[in-house]
């Protein structure tokens, strides 16, 4: 029997299969305790993670035998995956398993910020009638939707986003332009250069890497058309959050949202404060009720897989 160390939370039914096979520390405040928790891991033979929990240098030299890291979603920048597999420790992500409720939330977001109607709760309850004022909300069919990144959730996004009468383009770094996923779902291939100046809604899928970070930097912002919506579900430090801040106040962003942040939880006085049109959220574009279980029960499955 080995033990597994689950340091985040995860769904419960998924927690009990793997209970029954092996011994289990589920405690989703572990990753808040970093004295127990590389305490804990130094006998953990596996250990469950999300995107909080760092496996890093210091909770690596802590994990003395463990061969597996599920990692409950698909980002991998809070693991050193080189230094793991030096360590004969096998990563597994969760791969596509919240791509649904990732692209869900960027068409949920595009349709509520092109429409702009949905803040109007307030004055409708006060008695107040703002018709006129928000009758000028856009449609997001007949939109053209610009994904830069174009793996398992951006194609998803495409598909719903084509459902919806939008038409789609995409630039991926690592897929050639020939490649015949775009045709399959009936994308566009284009440069980026091109996609940012044409796009009304921008979605970025691509992970924090050197060649991501401030990708979307004041130059960039600048060229987007005026009123177009950025939405950034992908990591923190992709977007230039202080050009994204004064795009929203100069009125050339036509709103943006961001599920991710350079510094989470966002520190009070951040430079979002008193911005128009933008719609915060604390990571969670790819949990939903359904995602969670997704996610956790492929990570159950797999982790069991690998330890067998």
């Amino acid at each position: 029997m080995s033990r597994i160390v689950i340091t985040e939370f995860m769904d419960e039914r998924a927690v009990a299969q793997l209970a029954a096979r092996h011994d289990v520390l589920y405690d989703p405040t572990l990753v808040d305790n970093r004295p127990r928790m590389a305490t804990e891991a130094a006998t953990a033979d596996a250990i469950i993670v999300r995107n909080r929990t760092q496996v890093r240098a210091e909770l690596l030299a802590a994990l003395a035998r463990c061969t597996v890291v599920g990692r409950l979603g698909v980002g991998l920048d809070n693991i050193d995956v080189a230094a793991c597999e030096a360590r004969g420790i096998k990563v597994i992500p969760a791969t596509g398993a919240n791509a649904l409720s990732v692209a869900e939330y960027v068409i949920a977001s595009a349709m509520l910020l092109l429409r702009g109607a949905y803040r109007a709760t307030p004055e409708v309850i006060a008695g107040q009638w703002p018709r006129n004022a928000l009758s000028n909300g856009r449609e997001i069919g007949g939109k053209t939707l610009g994904l830069v990144g174009f793996g398992s959730i951006g194609q998803l996004t495409a598909r719903l986003a084509r459902g919806l009468g939008m038409t789609v383009i995409a630039f991926d770094s690592m897929l050639d332009a020939h490649n015949p996923v775009f045709a399959q779902i009936g994308v566009r291939c284009v440069g980026i250069d091109t996609l940012t100046e044409s796009a009304d809604v921008i979605s970025l899928h691509v992970p924090l890497v050197d060649a991501t970070r401030n990708l979307f930097d004041a130059q960039r912002i600048g060229v987007m058309k005026p009123g177009a919506v950025l939405i950034n579900s992908a990591r923190g430090g992709v977007v230039d959050e202080a050009a994204v801040a004064a795009a929203l106040h100069s009125g050339h962003l036509g709103g943006a949202a961001l599920d991710v942040f350079d510094t989470e939880p966002v520190p009070a006085g951040s430079v979002f404060s008193g911005c128009p049109n933008l719609l915060l959220t604390p990571h969670i574009a790819g949990v939903s009720a359904e995602s969670n279980e997704r996610v956790s029960f492929l990570i159950a499955t797999m982790v069991l897989e690998a330890l067998g």
